[in-house]
């Protein structure tokens, strides 16, 4: 038998009882194949160079010594207003973007809303406002709204949005619908009923969704400084333009001891919810 009828065709074995059982060839070869040629693909498109890499390797770990072996603790009086500044427009984009997509969600609910066309064009909005990257969207607040906090609390509410609907949508898919039904047969409308039956059942989700979101968006909103949305991002790539790496470093421990403490809090939290 050769290599390729070992691999690709079917194998047929005999039970004791005289049986044949016929068992399928692995696609596993084929996968393989398949995931090997995309990545020479991709080496070659990307112009991937592993020669480049081992000899320049060295200088991050140079660049990363000179943040933090002795970071500029006489700079931390100029992080706090634009950490805080961070942490203000995360929480409160992450809180205008989740409540607003409850409504939708219950629009793309299957189970809740009837109509297949409204359900499938609200999917579509999710997906479509998902695929933005976040500091597309800040780039784009900022021609619209100028520069500021406010064109980075716009582009993290608009990323949650996307991120907590879609979660929600899915997790209403799966309540029991039982007091739902129930409510609408005694009467009610479906907001009511959805208020009384569903929301009690998907609520600890959601929070717990939404504390997570939260907790992501204050290490993506350090970027979107960047693009002149505020917060933190701002000094950070005023610094890293200075080539100030003391500071640099100053600037990351800061945020990593923030983003620690916020995510510490949000995980006692959502243990508790879940």
């Amino acid at each position: 038998m050769s290599i390729y009828d070992k691999i690709f065709k079917p194998h047929v074995y005999t039970l004791p009882n005289g049986k044949s059982v016929e068992k399928k060839a692995s696609r596993a070869p084929i996968y393989t194949i398949i995931i090997l040629a995309m990545c020479v693909l991709s080496v070659k498109i990307t112009g991937f160079d592993m020669a480049m890499l081992t000899q320049r390797i060295g200088q991050f770990f140079v660049i990363l010594g000179d943040m933090f072996r002795a970071p500029q603790t006489a700079y931390i009086k100029y992080v706090w207003g634009p950490l805080f500044d961070t942490i203000k427009m995360s929480l409160l984009g992450s809180l205008i973007g989740s409540l607003l997509s409850v409504p939708f969600a219950m629009l793309a609910s299957t189970n809740v809303c009837p109509n297949k066309v409204v359900v499938s064009i609200v999917r579509v909005m999710f997906s479509l406002v998902r695929t933005l990257p976040t500091i597309v969207t800040a780039l784009v607040a900022t021609l619209v709204f100028g520069l500021g906090t406010l064109a980075g609390t716009v582009a993290i509410a608009i990323f949650s949005f996307a991120y907590i609907g879609k979660l929600t949508y899915e997790e209403i898919e799966t309540v029991d619908m039982g007091a739902f039904e129930a409510m609408e047969a005694m009467g009610a409308n479906k907001v009511r009923a959805f208020i009384s039956a569903i929301v009690p059942q998907v609520l600890p989700f959601f929070l717990s969704n939404c504390l997570f979101n939260f907790e992501g968006n204050v290490r993506y909103a350090a970027i979107l400084g960047y693009v002149g949305a505020g917060g933190i991002g701002i000094i950070l790539n005023e610094r890293i333009g200075w080539r100030d790496y003391p500071s640099v470093g100053m600037i990351l421990i800061m945020l990593f001891v923030t983003v620690f403490i916020i995510e510490s809090i949000s995980r006692y939290f959502r243990k508790k919810l879940v």
